[in-house]
């Protein structure tokens, strides 16, 4: 049987010769592992094999998570990424417990996040969330509102803007899926001219990483891949 440490591996160098064939630099592309839904053990199994960075999609489980490692393993440097969507009423611990945030996607959330960020803290690491396929369904900001929006965030102290994140439509073709994905880089392309700190794609899961890493992503979101099928009877 796999392992989730074997599944890193085999991950990671999957995403490597993706790189070279997308003639990408080498080490361009850095996997997140989503630890939804997963027990700790999945995840000190992660780290044994290398992994620091985690993805969480819910509040509550996130911090229990981040705290637990905290208290626990004080001596491991993790990186936590919150990549769920926020409520405005939540906002409180993703903004004193995560490192990054991939999910902002409107003003309001952006100033709670901002003045919610403990004194002392280093500033939490923003991606705007873009609806590249203009489903009702998806969360996200318009491409029309994204500059407004990044002119906010940069001006914030307690937000650093870092780029451009997307779940675009799920289709199955190569074509289709690296269209929307290079939709993205080029809005990323016209953010970094802007702001120099702006050098992140966020985009690309185990279906559609090859077109992402492609296109530019330079974070890629896989979990089902590395932990298995998820329980949701908790959430």
């Amino acid at each position: 049987m796999t392992t989730v440490k074997q599944n890193i591996q085999d991950i990671t160098s999957s995403i490597r010769t993706m790189e070279e064939k997308c003639r990408r630099p080498r080490n361009s592309v850095n996997l997140l592992a989503v630890s939804k839904t997963k027990p700790t053990e999945a995840i000190l199994e992660a780290i044994s094999a290398g992994q620091q960075a985690f993805g969480e999609n819910y509040v509550q489980e996130g911090v229990d998570k981040v705290q637990f490692f905290k208290t626990n393993f004080p001596e491991t440097t993790l990186e936590w990424h919150f990549i769920g969507p926020i409520q405005s009423n939540k906002s409180r611990p993703v903004a004193e417990h995560f490192d990054w945030v991939h999910t902002v996607d409107r003003e309001k959330i952006a100033r709670r996040l901002n003045d919610q960020r403990p004194h002392g803290e280093k500033p939490l690491q923003v991606l705007i969330q873009v609806n590249t396929s203009g489903e009702e369904s998806k969360s996200g900001a318009d491409e029309s509102q994204i500059f407004e929006l990044a002119e906010l965030i940069s001006s914030l102290p307690n937000l650093t803007l870092r780029g451009l994140m997307s779940i675009p439509a799920n289709v199955d073709d190569y074509e289709s899926q690296f269209r929307a994905f290079e939709r993205l880089a080029k809005l990323k392309e016209k953010l970094s001219a802007q702001y120099s700190e702006v050098d992140t794609l966020s985009m690309g899961m185990t279906g559609d990483m090859e077109a992402a890493i492609a296109a530019g992503s330079t974070i890629v979101r896989i979990g089902t891949a590395i932990f298995g099928a998820r329980d949701y009877t908790k959430h």
